[in-house]
Order: structure tokens, then C-alpha cells, then sequence
């Protein structure tokens, strides 16, 4: 039986957590249709701009993704403490380019009507922030609002009704750093792994491909996460990763063979390996088994007890 989605997405725990949803019988709804020959490769530039304009808008960062012909990957943060610190304006505002909202919220973002409210009529507005505040930092109203859009308006391109995606989306809380490096490199790798692609620079509608051109103009994408090197009170907010040690990381993940894959590219070293304190046979087999030997969380625990646990039963 699935578990709560309650019980799956807990900040205490950590903030990191993978999610994937899968179109309705697994059909290529944006990819190339082979029996009827139509191409809706156009809906995966529609995911991705969507994804995007969503971690503007919610106190969700965005750290990788993918957008496969037929599902779509994403690695978020939950950012409570940037949520905490927003204004009730801005949390209206932000909700607003989501919502038209009710006439009280519009008008408290009104510089002419906002001083005509109520002492109550503020209280009412205060209220109804605190709800939308909670739901800017919420996993679940961010995967909502990208895969109804998407559903929506590819129900409206086909003239039908129905369901777009097989059911909610699918999520795994990352538990520590190598979990979470694994698991980035697992979405990035989608398009090589499925032949798409053979390199992370040319896999379209990733975020890998994304970094690395922003990085040819010395930057970080805006939209992302950006890497902030190892973690500590000196350092920006961000992954902590360097960028240059991920996308080694990406490589090297990359050129191992991946069982049931026919995608790969060579061989390679990362600094990142030492660092997360994985020899290279546990990192392959972390990264190769984040949808099929982990369910809901990924660590290096996880790993462990489940190497324990086949030498047990050998």
C-alpha cells in the first residue's frame, strides 16, 4: 500500500527529495507517437518552462531535471526558511501570478486600495497569507501545478479530455550529501541512458545541459540551485557541491554501463568520490538503483543495510 505523502516529505529529515511522474499506460505524450507518427516533442520545452517559471514563483529550488519523452524527473529543495522571510505582500504577489486570488488579497496589493481595508479586513488578508506561505514551500502544490498545467494544455492541443499523467507523482527524500550528488547525476544522465543523447551537453530539456552553458559564460543558471562548494557559515546559499566537481561527476557516472541501459559514455575520476567518501563500486551501484533498489528515501545507509542484507541471505 502507498505510503501518505505526509509521512514521505519531512523538512526535519532533510530537504532534498526526488520526484517523477509518469505519462498515463507510460505513452510517448511528449515524444514522437509511433503508430500515428505525430511529434509532440514541443510539450517537453512546455515542462521545462513551466518547471522553471514555478521555482520563481514557489520557495522550491529547483537542483536537476530531465524531461523525457514520456516522464520527468526533478530533484527540488524545499527553501522554508526563504518562505519565512517573505512579506505578506510578496507572498500575495507571488501567489497572484499563480492565482487571480480573491478581491480582499487584490486589493491589500493595490497601492491605492490597500489603505481603504479594514483593521479586520487586514487580519482576513494576514490570514490567507500564512495559508499561501505554507503552500509556496510545498512539494505538493509545486508537482500540482506543473502537471496540471501540462495535462491541461495538452488535453486542449488534442481536443480530449482524460488523464495526462498515470497518477500522482512519485517522490524520495535524499537523506545525506551522496544520496542527493547520486541521485542529480541519475536525472542528468536520463537522455544518455536512453540514447538520446551522447553526451550531458547535448541531452535537451536538462538541467546538466543547462549548467554547462551557463557555465561557458563563467555564470550559473538563475532558475537553478546554483553550487556553492562544501557547506559552511561563510558560504552562499546553494549545492554543496563545486560546479566543476559535479559535472566530472557526471561524466564518470556516465561511462559506467548501466544494467537494462544501452546509453553510456567512458570512463573518468571525480574529486567529488573522495570527498563523499564512496568507492567508485558503491557509487556506481547508488546511482544506477535510485528508482529500482530505493523506494522512498536514498542514503548511504540505505546502501549498506542492503549489501548486508544479500551477503546474509548468499
Amino acid at each position: 500500500m502507498p505510503r501518505p505523502r505526509k509521512s514521505l516529505i519531512n523538512l526535519s529529515d532533510t530537504p532534498y527529495y526526488h520526484c517523477a511522474s509518469r505519462c498515463v499506460r507510460r505513452a510517448y505524450l511528449c515524444g514522437e507517437d509511433k503508430q500515428t507518427g505525430r511529434s509532440y516533442e514541443h510539450r517537453r520545452e512546455w515542462v521545462e518552462d513551466r518547471l522553471l517559471f514555478l521555482a520563481e514563483v514557489f520557495c522550491v529550488d529547483v537542483c536537476a531535471y530531465a524531461v523525457m519523452s514520456n516522464h520527468t524527473h526533478v530533484v527540488l529543495r524545499i527553501n522554508k526558511q526563504k518562505a519565512d522571510s517573505l512579506s505578506v505582500k510578496d507572498i500575495i504577489r507571488r501567489w497572484h501570478r499563480l492565482y487571480k486570488g480573491v478581491l480582499l488579497s487584490q486589493r491589500y496589493v493595490d497601492e491605492a486600495e490597500s489603505t481603504t481595508l479594514s483593521k479586520a479586513e487586514i487580519e482576513t488578508v494576514h490570514s490567507l497569507a500564512e495559508i499561501y506561505r505554507k503552500r509556496l514551500y510545498d512539494i505538493s502544490w509545486f508537482m500540482r501545478l506543473l502537471n496540471e498545467y501540462i495535462a491541461r494544455r495538452a488535453n486542449k492541443e488534442d481536443d480530449c479530455t482524460g488523464h495526462f499523467w498515470e497518477g500522482r507523482f512519485k517522490s524520495q527524500a535524499l537523506l545525506d550529501e551522496a544520496s542527493l550528488a547520486a541521485c542529480m547525476a541519475y536525472v542528468d544522465l536520463n537522455p544518455v541512458r536512453a540514447c538520446l543523447a551522447n553526451t550531458p551537453e547535448e541531452s535537451n530539456h536538462t538541467s546538466i545541459q543547462k549548467r554547462i552553458n551557463a557555465a561557458k559564460s563563467n555564470r550559473q543558471p538563475a532558475q537553478l540551485l546554483p553550487f556553492a562548494g562544501n557547506p559552511c557559515n561563510t558560504i552562499p546559499d546553494g549545492l554543496p557541491f563545486q560546479l566543476q566537481d559535479y559535472i566530472e561527476l557526471v561524466e564518470l557516472s556516465g561511462r559506467h554501463i548501466q544494467p537494462n541501459k544501452k546509453g553510456k559514455i567512458d570512463d573518468s575520476a571525480s574529486p567529488i568520490l573522495t570527498r563523499v567518501g564512496l568507492a567508485q563500486s558503491d557509487w556506481n551501484e547508488m546511482v544506477t538503483g535510485i528508482e529500482t533498489a530505493f523506494k522512498s528515501s536514498v542514503s548511504i545507509d540505505k546502501l549498506i543495510r542492503r549489501r548486508r542484507k544479500y551477503a546474509d541471505c548468499a
